[in-house]
């Protein structure tokens, strides 16, 4: 019996290091190796997480035809195949080692028993006919529609925010603002009561990277202490919501039905953490990103004052030339072609968004940031087809607001040196934005 415990105490702690090691050390591992081979993937990768330029890379990958072939499949940066693969019945999601394979199984062996962004019953890790139903009621409750109900009060946050601000001291754009009015906001379609608000905030700046890949063992042990401390508070919070529904949107997801059968306990904790960990990560690279642009080129702020009308098209252009999400990936459920080149079953086809964003076959002169850009919306900066970002309508809300407000209110910021970009893979963004607002 003392023999079982010890192994049942050893194999528990096994597990998260295993988890670690599969789903990013050995990613990491395999894609510098490539990369020093001159893999075209390994080297996307691997640059993207030293914050480089990648506009280069781009085009060296829409060279090699609208599907270049790498070590781990097939990768596009052409808007057309990226548009086709995302919306095809072809390719689905899915997960390292899905296929049964004895990886796999190691993989669901050590999967761990909180609810995470990436695995599923998550909206990001299921295909039909589970996604089907899972986001048909999931739509019903974050229709665009009750997003523009909630732009009164983004409004009010944002204000309350810029009022707290010191103009006159240098700041941290991203910490003091751009970080806090997406989780605020989300806080508040999730129900969180004001008790309870510095926690979600900070478990959502900690959950947020679960969505990149290739973490540091102790990022991802940082990832997996909160998404575990959410879940729980999610168990708690969701009777209270049963008991007490409130006005949120998150209040009427526990309520919807659909022919009478509503979400699980699993779905409703893992909708939750997705919209913690992506309605984060996304609006905070958006608005460090467009502060960072809109600051940096006075023409184009000059345009939207003149224009203010225009702001809702900055925040396209903001989304096509420096969106929050690096790349995607899909696998064929069968044997296919894309933009006439075949694609066998089971291949890895990535499709590099920041890539379509800069085709020039859709985007004239793709290199150059214009707020007043025609067409700035055909952007695939949110995805497309059945997994069509579900908060795109919100991120856009809150992006112009976010953006639009601290100009108005400060129209002499300046950004000073010294800012990061994220060390990410998948996500792109500002880890630091070092300002100055000076009213």
């Amino acid at each position: 019996m003392e023999g079982d415990a010890v192994l049942e105490g050893t194999l528990a702690r096994a597990k998260p290091v295993i988890r670690w090691g599969l789903g990013h050390a050995l990613p990491r591992t395999v894609l510098r190796r490539e990369a020093r081979r001159g893999d075209l993937q390994g080297r996307m990768v691997v640059a993207a997480a030293g914050g480089r330029d990648l506009t280069g890379l781009f085009e060296e990958i829409r060279a090699a035809g609208p599907l270049a072939r790498t070590r781990f499949g097939w990768m596009t940066t052409t808007h057309a195949a990226v548009r086709e693969v995302l919306s095809s019945d072809d390719f689905r999601v899915g997960v390292i080692g899905s296929d049964g394979s004895p990886l796999g199984r190691l993989v669901e062996w050590s999967a761990g028993e909180h609810l995470h962004p990436v695995r599923p019953p998550s909206l990001l890790a299921v295909n039909p006919p589970e996604h089907t139903r899972y986001r048909k009621l999931v739509t019903g409750v974050f229709t665009a529609r009750a997003v523009e109900q909630l732009r009164g009060r983004v409004q009010e946050i944002a204000d309350g925010l810029l009022d707290g601000l010191d103009p006159g001291r240098p700041l941290d754009l991203v910490e003091s603002y751009c970080g806090l009015l997406p989780v605020t906001v989300i806080s508040e379609i999730l129900g969180v009561p004001p008790s309870d608000l510095g926690k979600v905030l900070s478990l959502g700046a900690a959950a947020a990277p679960s969505l990149d890949l290739g973490l540091g063992w102790r990022t991802f042990r940082d990832v997996e202490t909160a998404l575990g401390e959410f879940d729980a508070w999610l168990g708690e919070h969701l009777d209270h919501l049963r008991r007490n529904p409130g006005k949120d949107l998150f209040s009427k997801l526990v309520a919807a039905r659909d022919d009478g059968v509503g979400l699980t306990e699993t779905e409703l904790k893992s909708t939750a953490g997705l919209v913690l960990a992506a309605g984060f990560e996304t609006t905070v690279n958006l608005l460090g990103s467009g502060i960072a642009l809109l600051a940096d080129d006075p023409g184009q702020l000059a345009v939207l004052r003149e224009r203010p009308q225009l702001w809702g098209n900055a925040v396209e252009e903001v989304l096509r030339y420096d969106p929050p999400v690096l790349l995607t990936g899909r696998v064929a459920t069968r044997a296919t072609e894309v933009a006439g080149v075949p694609v066998p079953r089971g291949a890895l086809v990535t499709t590099v968004l920041a890539g379509a964003n800069r085709d020039p076959a859709v985007f004239a002169d793709p290199g150059t940031f214009d707020v007043t850009r025609e067409g700035a919306r055909d952007h695939v900066a949110f995805g497309a087809g059945r997994h069509h970002c579900l908060g795109a309508s919100l991120a856009r809300m809150e992006g112009e607001i976010g953006l639009r407000t601290i100009f108005d209110r400060f129209p002499g910021l300046r950004v000073l040196p010294g800012g990061r970009r994220r060390e990410t893979r998948i996500l792109r963004g500002y880890e630091s934005l070092p300002a100055v607002l000076a009213p």
